[in-house]
């Protein structure tokens, strides 16, 4: 068992001297280290204190400073900023010279002369008397007409001198015929009557239908003022032009004749050489006459006769090329009168001039020079006396 004893115990006395001497150097370390602390307050306060004081040097050095660090935002700024200003100023320069300087100056003026209001009119036929406005040969071979003349009034259709119909005009005075058979191949002349109140038209269409279909067929307006194609040939055939007889006369004129499509035209030419043009007569023969140059003996030559629509463009062309004999001497020459001929234009063919038909009259003994017949044979006389 323990035993407790009353004396006094040395050792805790001992122990409690050495604690308090540790916390008294503790707190005495303390002490010193905020004594440092505040010494160094005072001193750090203490400079900042003469750093505070008003130097007027170093007031005007800050001042300075400020004014420099404020100048230099405004030169970035302006850096930052200047195309816009720029355009801001011209925006303003602008408006001010149109408001104050170019507003001092005289305005030009510019007068446009005024103009007139369009005026629009209406065109109407002239219907006093029946005209045409189509006549062709349709691919079937039949002929379409179509003209116009007073409004729902009748008009006649007359073919070769005879009415073979009366169509009436509609509203706007128009009308139109096709026969209900084709015609035959041969030469037709059409022209209008106003039945009512027996107005004939002014103008004539002359038809041609060819033998060898519509293709070649034609047709013309006939007006004072002259012949239009209201339908070319589209396509020729052999026959359509032929040249039928070449006499050189010892007056140094060539006369060509032949047959070609009625109412066109046909040219001659001799060694490129243009010599001159005649129309085909309704029954299809022409004849030309030109004065050509000497034509040598044994020497060789290129005769050309083309034939020309409405439009003048080449449709057929015949070459015939030849070397000139010798000239038999004779003064007469003889002529085989075909359909459509007179002494006029045999004349002029051959003797240049059409009046001396009577030369032609005189020495064929006819007593009625108008009068002559197809297939009679004509002497023509010459010579050089009838020049």
């Amino acid at each position: 068992m323990a035993t407790i004893s009353n004396k006094p115990n040395t050792n805790m006395g001992k122990t409690k001297r050495s604690t308090d001497d540790l916390i008294n150097n503790a707190i005495a370390q303390q002490n010193s280290w905020m004594e440092n602390r505040r010494t160094f307050s005072r001193s750090f306060l203490k400079s900042l204190n003469l750093f505070a004081r008003p130097n007027p040097n170093k007031e005007n050095q800050s001042v300075n400073a400020a004014d420099i660090e404020r100048a230099r935002s405004r030169r970035s700024g302006i850096r930052a900023y200047w195309f816009p200003i720029l355009c801001a100023m011209c925006v303003i320069f602008i408006a001010i010279w149109v408001m104050f300087i170019r507003g001092d100056r005289a305005t030009l003026v510019v007068v446009v002369p005024p103009v007139a209001e369009p005026v629009v009119r209406t065109v109407t036929a002239d219907t006093s008397v029946p005209t045409f406005d189509i006549v062709r040969i349709a691919p079937d071979g039949n002929i379409v007409i179509a003209g116009r003349w007073r409004g729902n009034n009748n008009v006649s259709v007359v073919i070769n001198g005879r009415i073979v119909a009366t169509e009436r005009t509609d509203a706007r005075g128009e009308f139109t015929y096709a026969p209900v058979h084709a015609l035959p191949a041969g030469n037709y002349t059409v022209s209008l009557i106003g039945a009512d109140g027996n107005v004939k038209s002014a103008d004539k269409v002359f038809i041609y239908i060819s033998e060898h279909g519509p293709e070649n067929s034609i047709s013309l307006l006939m007006t004072n003022g002259g012949s239009t194609l209201l339908q070319a040939p589209g396509m020729l055939r052999d026959g359509d032009l032929v040249v039928s007889k070449i006499d050189y006369l010892d007056t140094g004129r060539i006369v060509i004749t032949g047959d070609a499509l009625p109412r066109l035209r046909v040219s001659l030419s001799l060694n490129g050489k243009y010599l001159g043009f005649a129309r085909v007569s309704d029954h299809k023969h022409f004849g030309i006459g030109a004065d050509v140059e000497k034509l040598e003996s044994g020497k060789e030559y290129e005769l050309v006769v083309r034939l020309h629509d409405g439009d003048g463009r080449t449709v057929a062309n015949v070459t015939h090329n030849f070397i000139m004999p010798e000239m038999t001497g004779d003064d007469d020459t003889f002529y085989t009168v075909r359909r459509g001929d007179c002494l006029w234009i045999i004349a002029r063919n051959f003797l240049r001039r059409g009046i001396l038909f009577s030369i032609i009259a005189e020495r064929n003994n006819i007593a009625r020079p108008n009068l002559i017949f197809p297939d009679q044979i004509l002497q023509i006389p010459t010579g050089a006396d009838n020049k």
